[in-house]
């Protein structure tokens, strides 16, 4: 039994409490390039510049099945000279239940994807050493300032209620 403002609620079971579950994570799609290897990897006098670009998609694939899409792309260039490159798209099913529907597309664009980071995270750094760098550790990213960015450039029609 739960109470609210002292006085006495009603019976939550489990069934009706929100639930988030992840069903299944992969690679969706994973490209890294070092075009100007052996050249790139001499070392520099100067850092390199780092460009580092992160999206989140959704699809719904039943009424309690979401996939989300991580999508992290980024390069690195020292004197005009491009290191590398990758662009990894690293998706995750999501089992959504008993979230109201004011609610879903923060959990969808902000929880989701932050659950699949790390494993992108991991993926990215491990590539870019094996192509003969130091590992990339991208900083954490903050998905609530992201998905005020997204729902910002939503025109005002398309955009859900927050």
């Amino acid at each position: 039994m739960t109470t609210t403002n002292g006085g006495q609620g009603q019976e939550t079971s489990p069934e009706q409490l929100p639930q988030l579950n992840v069903v299944g994570q992969y690679i969706k799609d994973f490209s890294f390039e070092n075009p100007n290897a052996p050249k790139s990897l001499a070392g520099s006098q100067e850092p390199p510049q780092i460009n580092i670009q992160i999206n989140v998609n959704a699809a719904p694939m039943s009424d309690t099945d979401i996939e989300v899409v991580l999508m992290i792309a980024g390069k690195a260039e020292t004197g005009g000279l491009l290191m590398f490159n990758f662009e990894l798209a690293f998706g995750g099913v999501f089992r959504i239940r008993n979230v109201p529907q004011e609610s879903l597309n923060a959990v969808v664009l902000i929880e989701c994807p932050r659950l699949l980071f790390p494993f992108a995270r991991e993926i990215i750094a491990t590539t870019v050493r094996n192509g003969g760098f130091p590992p990339l550790l991208l900083d954490p990213v903050d998905f609530v300032a992201l998905y005020r960015q997204k729902m910002a450039q939503m025109p005002a029609a398309e955009a859900p209620a927050q």
